[in-house]
């Protein structure tokens, strides 16, 4: 079999253009990851822009490079890490602690058991526990005993308090008082 140098020529710049494809779409497809890539990490335009700008130029080292120096976290997994920071805050700020001793208590403790401050009274109408601070029941809105109402109107504070007298004092209370008064000798 007689070797034809064409063949050999004809070889070899068929593989240069399919290497040189091969590396213009391994270079374009660098260059779209990185600005998805960049998208997804940082908000500044400039910050993007120069990403994707050194990948171009420097090709593979560049692609490197943009590995080392491209923020760690996602736009996404920061946002998420906030959430989750937050939410752990808030469950720290919402656990109730006793005002005496500063540990934690629950929600239906009416005494701390450590230093036994009174957390909580009981409404005497349906049971449910109120803070100390509240003169009427959020569930059945009954008053707290012994609380003084607050914010009355104007109707309310000019009405006369209703009490029940008996019409004869003296008969109901089994004293028994004279018209006439004797007169006390004087000394």
């Amino acid at each position: 079999m007689p070797f034809d140098p064409n063949f050999l020529s004809n070889f070899l710049l068929g593989l240069s253009a399919w290497g040189a494809a091969f590396l213009a779409a391994l270079w374009l497809s660098l260059a779209i990851w990185t600005y998805r890539d960049i998208t997804a990490r940082a908000k500044d335009p400039l910050i993007r822009f120069l990403a994707v700008l050194v990948v171009a130029v420097l090709f593979l080292p560049g692609i490197v490079v943009y590995l080392i120096l491209r923020p760690q976290r996602t736009l996404e997994e920061e946002y998420q890490q906030t959430l989750e920071e937050e939410a752990l805050l808030r469950a720290i700020e919402e656990t109730p602690a006793c005002p005496g001793c500063g540990r934690r208590t629950h929600d239906d403790w009416l005494v701390c058991p450590h230093c036994h401050t009174k957390l909580k009274k009981p409404c005497h109408h349906c049971g449910y526990l109120m803070d100390l601070a509240w003169n009427l029941c959020p569930h059945c809105g009954t008053e707290a005993p012994g609380m003084r109402r607050e914010r009355l109107t104007l109707d309310e504070a000019l009405q006369p308090l209703a009490l029940d007298f008996p019409d004869d004092k003296n008969e109901d209370m089994g004293l028994d008082f004279d018209t006439e008064s004797e007169s006390v000798p004087e000394k």
